[in-house]
């Protein structure tokens, strides 16, 4: 399974037009099947008319705390010949859908290390655990935006701008899928991950962005440089940071700060998936070396219960690729699909 590559360079508009360009053929396709896919998973029928007040909302708050990537979706609606609600429903999809508490298997494992306080050598790596069949839409996206010395590589599905990466700086971020709070509209996670990768050069700067964003839905973001490793919770528009003293981190799918546990929305069946990969991705982080390379984790995220198999059911999450991100090498290391078997492919600044 081949992933796009897209380089894509200039203001923020053509940027955009040039992401919409390389996939105008399958993200026409991708919104014809079911509207983005959306009435394979959700349990009532969805129309693009009943969407437009939720887009329109959406798009204000986006467009007023990020007016460069509201540009960019104007960019992207136009190389992929698509609707400008369209561009943005490809943005929104999570965020439309919300959060239900039915069984699930799972939805990211993410981990990461700093250099410090050992010598390591700094990783993030994670599962992309989602439903929809999304391995079939996956880029990269080489981000060099005019007036910035600033490069970013990108990890997208069907048309989003942003998902996780790093930027040349050595700032690595992951995501994972947190159930919490009340979901409105404002700033998608996905567009606050590629803004913190446009913008920050490290983990501090990168706190100090994301504490000023009007976030739309819960998350954990996990950041990474070469001094620090840490993982944010993302409730009802409050951060809480949690940043082990080994200069190792892991999080799955329900709340760790004690603050926002009370809070978890996560269903049963779904918290004791996520117990079991994250007790898997601690141990198993612990025990590699320091020097590990992409390969070694790969290895860890490609056995259960951390690589969450295909049940054949497209409403269900299931691992569409893992990825390793080595910030202080600007590297992304990706296997597509179930990453027990298929290979790596490395993308590099």
């Amino acid at each position: 399974m081949s992933i796009t590559r897209i380089p894509a360079s200039g203001t923020p508009r053509e940027i955009g037009r040039v992401h919409g360009e390389a996939l105008a053929a399958p993200l026409r396709a991708f919104l014809d099947d079911g509207l983005a896919r959306l009435n394979h998973l959700t349990p009532k029928p969805l129309s693009h008319d009943t969407l437009l007040p939720s887009i329109a909302a959406y798009r204000a708050a986006v467009t007023a705390a990020l007016p460069d990537l509201a540009e960019e979706v104007t960019g992207l609606a136009e190389g992929a010949r698509i609707t400008e609600d369209e561009a943005w429903l490809l943005q929104l999809r999570r965020e439309i859908m919300g959060y239900s508490k039915i069984p699930t298997a799972g939805d990211c494992t993410t981990y990461a290390r700093t250099a410090a306080p050992c010598a390591r050598t700094p990783v993030l790596a994670q599962t992309v655990d989602l439903n929809g069949n999304l391995d079939d839409h996956i880029s990269v996206l080489e981000i060099a935006r005019a007036g910035s010395p600033r490069r970013s590589l990108v990890l997208s599905f069907a048309g989003l701008l942003g998902y996780l990466g790093l930027n040349s700086d050595g700032l690595a971020i992951g995501l994972n899928l947190v159930l919490g709070g009340d979901w409105r509209p404002g700033v998608p996670p996905y567009l606050a991950i590629r803004h913190l990768l446009d913008t920050a050069r490290n983990v501090d700067q990168a706190l100090k962005i994301l504490a000023g964003l009007p976030l739309a839905s819960s998350r954990s973001l996990m950041l990474c440089d070469r001094e620090r490793a840490l993982y944010v919770e993302v409730l009802g528009g409050e951060l809480r940071v949690t940043e082990p003293e080994t200069g190792e981190a892991a999080h799955a799918n329900h709340f760790l700060h004690p603050d926002f546990a009370p809070a978890d929305e996560l269903n049963v069946f779904a918290r004791n998936s996520s117990l079991r990969r994250l007790r898997a991705a601690t141990d198993g982080l612990a025990a590699l070396p320091a020097d590990a390379g992409a390969e070694e984790h790969f290895a860890l995220l490609s056995r259960p219960p951390i690589c969450v198999p295909d049940r054949g059911d497209i409403r269900a999450e299931r691992t569409v690729a893992a990825a390793v991100l080595l910030p202080a090498a600007g590297a992304l290391h990706i296997r597509p699909g179930d990453p027990s078997r298929s290979g790596t492919q490395v993308f590099s600044l």
